[in-house]
């Protein structure tokens, strides 16, 4: 069984017991989040699909962490005018384990 969740503008396929990295959200350590917003559910070799979120279904999970991604370098230049930037990037995220897939 597994699930297609949305969060944070992004999807993620998503089964029972899968440690996953998230963008960051408010919330504490150890606490429990539930995604309600369920686009696909698979059981049993079935599909829902849902228009757009599947009717009462949704995903619990645990927060295991935060954290931020490695970095990353922005570096700007043009050539032959002097002109180069460098910036750098850490994306904070939240790492999460899915603990039950609920569907009804």
């Amino acid at each position: 069984m597994y699930a297609v969740i949305e969060t944070g503008g992004k999807q993620y396929k998503v089964q029972e017991g899968d440690v996953v990295f998230i963008d960051k959200l408010a919330v504490d350590e150890g606490s429990e989040v539930v995604f309600d917003k369920v686009l696909a559910v698979s059981k049993e070799g079935t599909i829902d699909v849902g228009n757009p979120f599947v009717q009462d279904a949704s995903v619990t999970a645990k927060v295991i962490g935060h954290g931020k991604s490695r970095k990353i370098i922005v570096f700007k230049y043009k050539p032959k005018k002097g002109y180069r930037r460098k910036q750098g990037h850490r994306q904070p995220y939240t790492k999460v384990q899915i603990e039950k897939i609920n569907v009804k």
